[in-house]
């Protein structure tokens, strides 16, 4: 079994260069909702140094709420704003995929059309890069109907709801901080995979990422923990 461990870096966290020694692969702000500028221009230089894979992180353009409020963008709005932030990245690196972020991604787990708006400006910058999304939601029917690759992430530091959605930030449970917890809910989603939304019956979508999000205050001592637990259990780690 393989699996790739992924970060959201390049976010003005301390932690990144740490971060990037434990990780398979990185997913880059490029000034939508956080970083751009000189701020990226460094992560790519570290994320080269480490030899993780390089991958763009565009979000809501909402820098005062870290990309973290769903907005009422358009179809056409959504795919204009991810559009750019790709080329923002590519313009420094070579690119392998693209993972949106916050209330942006949950919006697409659930939204056929706001998936379709991100996978059509994936597709329209290079149709060889892998798309990011929540494993057993919309963006994966969308990614394949544009022609993607489509990678099936699981969450180490996040809640899930009974369903398999995660659970909203504010609510209890919502983040995990402890090592312990992290670890646990990191080997039962490569061994068991997450129920497809509310869907009753259906089959575990399997996790082919997993994330832990670099600017959690444990952030480097859960990637740690996870990346020793999966490589214990026997798992490969690799960038898809």
């Amino acid at each position: 079994m393989t699996v790739d461990l992924n970060c959201d870096l390049g976010e003005g966290g301390a932690a990144d260069a740490e971060l990037m020694a434990w990780c398979t692969s990185v997913n880059l702000a490029a000034g939508g909702h956080a970083g751009g500028g000189r701020l990226l221009e460094e992560a790519v230089e570290r994320a080269r140094t480490a030899g993780v894979a390089i991958g763009a992180h565009p979000g809501y353009e909402d820098r005062a709420n870290f990309g973290r409020l769903d907005l009422p963008l358009s179809p056409g709005d959504i795919a204009t704003s991810v559009r750019w932030q790709i080329e923002a990245v590519r313009a420094l690196t070579p690119l392998r995929h693209v993972k949106p972020h916050g209330a942006l991604y949950n919006r697409a787990a659930r939204d056929p059309e706001a998936a379709r708006a991100i996978a059509e400006a994936v597709a329209a910058v290079d149709p060889s890069l892998r798309l990011f999304g929540l494993a057993g939601g919309a963006q994966e029917a969308a990614a394949k109907a544009c022609g993607l690759s489509f990678v099936a992430e699981g969450f180490a530091d996040r809640g899930y709801e009974p369903d398999g959605w995660l659970m909203p930030r504010g609510q209890p449970g919502a983040l995990l901080d402890t090592v312990d917890a992290a670890v646990n809910q990191s080997l039962r989603l490569v061994r068991e995979g997450v129920r497809r939304g509310a869907v009753s019956g259906a089959a575990p979508a399997r996790v082919a990422t997993l994330c832990v999000h670099g600017d959690g205050v444990a952030a480097a001592a859960l990637l740690r923990a996870v990346r020793r637990a999966l490589l214990d259990a026997g798992v490969r780690l690799a960038a898809p």
